[in-house]
C-alpha cells in the first residue's frame, strides 16, 4: 500500500496544465452524465410518474455520488482514447458504488423510493451513460487510423495474445505506420474466427492460397508480421517463399513491451528484420546450466583465440558462470582489446588477465601456464579460413597443429585439469590444409588423452568438439552475403550443391561447454573420443543465399542475381561430421553425439608435428605436406578447387537424401 500511495503521489506532482484541464473535461462530463442518469433511472422505475425532474437537487447530488464513487477508481483520470476491459470494470464499480451512495442522499431529504427496483436501475444507466462515450471515442479514434491513407496494410502470422497486442496497439496509433487486414493462425481450428473484429483467413500453410485470393480481391498486404515467435525453420522457410512469390515482405513484430498502447504515441512502431538463424531448421537443445556452473564456477580458466568468433563466445559465457579467473589470450591487439572491454561492462565482477601471445611460441605458453596455472582451458586459437590456409599452408601447420600441441604439452605440464580443443568438421574426410591439419591435432589430443589415462593420479583430461559453420563468423558465407547485398549483388555462390552445416555461435559454444560437463562428469572413455554437435540437416548455400535476399526485401534473380563461381581450393560439395570409421554413438544428453576415432601414439604424432614444424620452419613446403599426408592418409587435397567425377555423383546422391 505505500508503494501504491508513493506512486499516486508522484503521479499528483507530475501533473501539467494540459493533463489538469483533461482531467477537468472528464469531471466536467462524468458528472453531466451522471445527473442525467438520475431522471432516465426514475422514469424506468416509474414510467407513470410526472415528476422525474422533481426535486431538481437530486440532479447535483447524483453528480456529486458519482464522483465520491469514482475517487476510488480514478475515474476522472482516465484515458478515453485507450479505454480497455479494466477502464469498464472501473466505470462499472464506480455505478455501482454511486447507486449505493445515492439513496443516503433521497433518505436524509425525506424522498421516497419511487420502487424497489430502483438503485438497479440507477446503476445501469449510469453503466451505460459512462461506458458507451468512452467506446465510442475509442471506436472513432481507432475508425480515424483505418482511414489512414499513409499506413500500410499488414497480414499478421500467428493468432494469440501478441497479435492480438499488435491489433491493439495499432488502433492506439493516430499516425500508426501498418494498419491489420487479417490474420494467419497456426492451427485450423481458429479459422473463421476474429480477433479484434479482423478475420482469421487461413492457416499458416494455407500462406500462399491466402496470399493469391488477396490478390484477386485487390486486397494484398504489403507485409506478413510474424507474431508467433515459435514460427522458424521448415515452416517459415515456406513462409517466405509464399511471401516472395507474391512480392510482399516478412517482418517480425516488435518485442511485447514495445507494444504497449500507452506507449504508440511516445514512439513509432517497427517491425524487424527476420533474422538468418531464424531460418535454421534446428530445436533449442536443453543445457545443463548447473552443471556448467559447477565446472567454471571459482575455477581458474584459460581461452586461446579469445578474440575469434568461438574464443569470444567462450570468454562471454564463461564469464557468465562466475570464474576465479578469466585469462583471454589472444594474437590480434585489437580483437583482445574488443572482447575485454565488451567484459568489463558486462562482467566487470569477474576477474581478467588479457595476454598477448602466439600459441607457436611454446617457451612463452609454458611461462603462461605456469604464471596462472589455470583449471581450464578452451583452445579455439586456429587459422580456419580454408581458402586463406591454402595460399599460407605453413601458416595454417604451425598455427594449428603445433600450436595445439603447444597449448597441450603447457596446459599438462602446469597441472591443468582438462582442455576443451575446439576442432571442425572440415576434420572429417579432408580435402583442404586446414581441414588435415585440423585432424592432426585432433590426433595429437586424442593419443594424449589416452596416455594420460595410463598415468597415476588425476591426470588432465582432453575434451575434443567437432562441429560445423557457424553463422557469422569471420570469415563465413553470411558476412559475405551482406557485403555482397550491402553493395547490390550478385550473391557469389561456389555451386549449386554446395552444402554446409550451421549453428549459432552462442549454441555451438553452450554445447562446448555441455561436452565439457559431459566429460568430467559421466567421465568419457579413454579412447580419445570425439565431441560431435548435432548440426541438424545440412542446408544448401544456395538457398542460403535466395533466403537471405528475400530477407533483405528482394527477389532471388529478379533484383538480385546469384553467380556460381567455382570451387576454391581446399574446398568440397559437402562436409562430414563423421569418418567412415567413426561410429556415432548417443550421449546423455540432447544436440551431442561421439565419435570413437582411430587412435594413434602420442610420440609419433608429436614427432610427426615437430618434422613438420621443422619444415615450415625452413620454408619445405612439399616435406611439410608428405608428412601431414602420411599421417591423414584419408586426405586427399583438392589445391586447385577441382571436382572429381566421383565426388559429383557422390554429391547428386547426398543431395537427393543418401549421404556418401
Amino acid at each position: 500500500m505505500g508503494y501504491d500511495r508513493a506512486v499516486m503521489a508522484l503521479a499528483r506532482s507530475s501533473l501539467t496544465r494540459p493533463a489538469l484541464m483533461r482531467i477537468a473535461l472528464n469531471v466536467g462530463v462524468d458528472a453531466l452524465l451522471a445527473a442525467l442518469a438520475v431522471p432516465l433511472a426514475r422514469w424506468l422505475a416509474d414510467p407513470a410518474t410526472p415528476a422525474v425532474l422533481h426535486p431538481l437537487w437530486t440532479l447535483p447530488w447524483g453528480a456529486v455520488a458519482l464522483l465520491l464513487a469514482g475517487l476510488p477508481f480514478r475515474l476522472s483520470t482516465q484515458y478515453w482514447r485507450f479505454a480497455g476491459a479494466g477502464d469498464l470494470l472501473g466505470v462499472a464499480a464506480a455505478a455501482i458504488a454511486a447507486a449505493a451512495i445515492f439513496p443516503l442522499g433521497m433518505h436524509e431529504g425525506g424522498m421516497p423510493f419511487p420502487s424497489p427496483v430502483f438503485p438497479v436501475l440507477h446503476a445501469l444507466v449510469l453503466m451505460v451513460l459512462l461506458a458507451v462515450p468512452r467506446l465510442a471515442y475509442r471506436l472513432k479514434q481507432e475508425s480515424h487510423v483505418a482511414e489512414g491513407g499513409a499506413s500500410q496494410p499488414v497480414l499478421l502470422v500467428g493468432a494469440g495474445e501478441a497479435s492480438d497486442l499488435f491489433i491493439r496497439a495499432m488502433a492506439a496509433d493516430r499516425s500508426a505506420p501498418f494498419r491489420v487486414t487479417g490474420l494467419l493462425s497456426a492451427g485450423r481450428a481458429q479459422t473463421g474466427r476474429r480477433i479484434g473484429g479482423l478475420p482469421i483467413l487461413g492457416t499458416l500453410g494455407e500462406a500462399g492460397a491466402v496470399l493469391a485470393k488477396l490478390r484477386a480481391a485487390d486486397r494484398l498486404p504489403s507485409v506478413l508480421v510474424l507474431t508467433d515467435p515459435t514460427i522458424t525453420g521448415d515452416a517459415l522457410a515456406a513462409l517466405m517463399e509464399a511471401a516472395d512469390h507474391e512480392g510482399v515482405r516478412l517482418a517480425r513484430a516488435p518485442q511485447l513491451t514495445a507494444l504497449d498502447p500507452a506507449a504508440t504515441g511516445a514512439r513509432q512502431i517497427e517491425l524487424r528484420p527476420i533474422a538468418i538463424e531464424d531460418l535454421l531448421n534446428r530445436p533449442q537443445v536443453p543445457l545443463d546450466r548447473e552443471g556448467m556452473a559447477r565446472l567454471v564456477q571459482g575455477r581458474r580458466v584459460l581461452v586461446t583465440g579469445a578474440g575469434g568468433s568461438i574464443g569470444s563466445e567462450l570468454a562471454r559465457q564463461v564469464a557468465a558462470l562466475g570464474p576465479e579467473l578469466l585469462v583471454l589470450l589472444e594474437q590480434s591487439e585489437f580483437a583482445l582489446w574488443q572482447i575485454d572491454i565488451e567484459l568489463g561492462e558486462s562482467h566487470p565482477d569477474v576477474p581478467r588477465r588479457t595476454v598477448i601471445a602466439d600459441v607457436r611460441d611454446a617457451a612463452r605458453l609454458a611461462r603462461l601456464m605456469e604464471q596462472y596455472r589455470p583449471d581450464l582451458v578452451f583452445h579455439a586459437a586456429a587459422l580456419k579460413h580454408v581458402p586463406m590456409v591454402e595460399r599460407n599452408p605453413l601458416e595454417g601447420l604451425l598455427t594449428n597443429c603445433l600450436g595445439t600441441r603447444n597449448v597441450a604439452d603447457a596446459a599438462r605440464a602446469a597441472g591443468v585439469q582438462a582442455m576443451v580443443v575446439i576442432s571442425t568438421d572440415k576434420a572429417v574426410n579432408p580435402s583442404s590444409l586446414m581441414g588435415a591439419s585440423k585432424r592432426l591435432a585432433e590426433m595429437y589430443c586424442q593419443a594424449l588423452n589416452i596416455a594420460a589415462a595410463d598415468e597415476p593420479g588425476a591426470a588432465m583430461r582432453l575434451v575434443t568438439v567437432r562441429f560445423g559453420n557457424v553463422l557469422g563468423s569471420t570469415g563465413s558465407v553470411v558476412p559475405l552475403f551482406q557485403r555482397q547485398l550491402a553493395h547490390g549483388g550478385p550473391l557469389t555462390v561456389t555451386h549449386p550443391d554446395m552444402r554446409r552445416y550451421f549453428m549459432t555461435v552462442r549454441e555451438a559454444v553452450g554445447l562446448v561447454l555441455q561436452a565439457t560437463v559431459v566429460d568430467s562428469s559421466a567421465g568419457a572413455p579413454p579412447d580419445g573420443g570425439i565431441f560431435v554437435l548435432d548440426m541438424g540437416e545440412p542446408v544448401k548455400i544456395v538457398d542460403l543465399a535466395r533466403q537471405m535476399i528475400r530477407l533483405a526485401g528482394l527477389r532471388p534473380e529478379v533484383d538480385v542475381g546469384i553467380r556460381f563461381t567455382g570451387l576454391r581450393p581446399g574446398e568440397k560439395l559437402f562436409e562430414e561430421l563423421f569418418h567412415g570409421r567413426e561410429p556415432p554413438e548417443a550421449t546423455a544428453y540432447p544436440g551431442l553425439l561421439m565419435a570413437r576415432p582411430r587412435t594413434a601414439d602420442a610420440a609419433v604424432v608429436g614427432q610427426a608435428i615437430t618434422e613438420i614444424a621443422t619444415a615450415a620452419h625452413a620454408g619445405n613446403q612439399r616435406t611439410a605436406l608428405a608428412v601431414l599426408a602420411r599421417m591423414v592418409p584419408e586426405f586427399v587435397h583438392n589445391p586447385d578447387g577441382h571436382l572429381p567425377e566421383s565426388t559429383a555423383r557422390a554429391a547428386c546422391g547426398h543431395a537427393e537424401g543418401h549421404p556418401s
